[in-house]
């Protein structure tokens, strides 16, 4: 998810009742459920370590951890900033629980990012695998406007109850909290339904008379009944907009057929390059272009896509604008050499 979910999931975390047993509570909670960001930091060494690193270590559950520790240290040293400039906090921090709730924070950084569709490896590094619920999307309004809700409402409320005379809670916020986080709960049942029923009606068709070797759904933002659907058989991918509340297996009469091109030469030395071993390590349904540069002497460019990301608009009819999302592109000599790697508008040399 985008890091405005992650902080706000943090906050609400620390104010649900953690606040209520240690200072520094809901600082804590709200760093740590954004700090396994940090390995956007592997931008600086190209697009192929930053895809490579991209929600790795530190969105583990070995890593977890080391991020609460590493956050942990940040807060101790504000505490003695603090205090060396009388300023004490209205609770004694606890070390110890302060840990516990940054690992806490970090485990739902985690989960968060494992219902999109980009995926988590959280068994590293024992575990290579990346795993993903595809229930939502990246960036979910419904889910962000539950979260500020849930941290405004009850300050709102706080400061009305103190202009009329009410007393004002030590720690307000609580059941505002509580609640935003029932909400989250709430959306991913509802989307995890939808998404079960979806899927269920991709792998029972077949295509071009091939039985479906996988298939997914993947999730537009706000609407629980609006799927983008992808199957694969032996020979050829099928994608097609899907409304959950129909189940009519007329939808998919319309699918978009994609053919698997042919394995080229030019192709299997784009899957060798660096970038090709890791885009094909994390992509589930790699789709491979080759196009030969002229005058013919020129070499060749290779395009990776991954299907999950190469949406197809809800409406039939309408194309998909612009260079697909999270693409690549190997470029290739004449005797198939690696001379560039490209992912976005970043590209690195082999």
């Amino acid at each position: 998810m985008e890091p405005l979910t992650h902080f706000l999931t943090g906050a609400c975390l620390g104010r649900a009742g953690f606040n209520r047993t240690t200072a520094y509570a809901t600082l804590m909670a709200t760093l740590t459920a954004e700090f396994p960001d940090v390995d956007i930091l592997w931008n600086l060494k190209g697009p192929v370590e930053a895809l490579a690193h991209h929600r790795g270590f530190t969105h583990s559950f070995v890593g977890a951890p080391l991020d609460a520790g590493i956050v942990l240290g940040f807060v101790y040293a504000f505490h003695k900033w603090r205090t060396a400039r009388g300023q004490a906090p209205p609770l004694p921090p606890h070390w110890g629980m302060l840990f516990l709730i940054g690992i806490v924070a970090v485990l739902s950084h985690i989960l968060l990012d494992f219902t999109n569709n980009y995926g988590v490896r959280p068994f590293l590094p024992f575990n290579w695998h990346w795993y993903s619920w595809d229930i939502v999307f990246i960036v979910e309004p419904l889910i962000l406007l539950a979260l500020i809700l849930g941290l405004v409402f009850p300050a709102i409320f706080g400061l009305v109850g103190s202009d009329i005379g009410v007393r004002r809670e030590k720690f307000r916020g609580r059941w505002g909290a509580v609640l935003a986080l029932v909400a989250i709960a709430a959306i991913w049942w509802v989307r995890d339904y939808q998404h079960r029923k979806v899927v269920t009606l991709l792998s029972s068709t077949d295509y071009s008379g091939e039985t479906v070797k996988a298939a997914a759904a993947m999730p537009y933002p706000v609407n629980p009944y609006a799927w983008a659907g992808i199957v694969e058989t032996q020979s050829l991918y099928a994608k097609a907009p899907i409304d959950s509340r129909n189940g009519d297996i007329d939808q998919l009469e319309r699918a978009q057929i994609l053919l698997k091109p042919a394995e080229t030469p030019a192709a299997l030395a784009a899957k060798r390059s660096p970038l090709g071993l890791v885009y094909l390590d994390w992509a589930r349904f790699p789709f491979l272009e080759t196009e030969r540069l002229q005058p013919l002497d020129g070499g060749y460019i290779v395009r990776f896509r991954d299907l999950r990301f190469n949406y197809v608009p809800f409406n039939f009819g309408e194309q998909p604008r612009g260079r697909p999302s999270l693409s690549a592109t190997v470029v290739l000599d004449t005797n198939l050499n690696v001379v560039e790697m490209r992912m976005g508008n970043r590209s690195a040399k082999p």
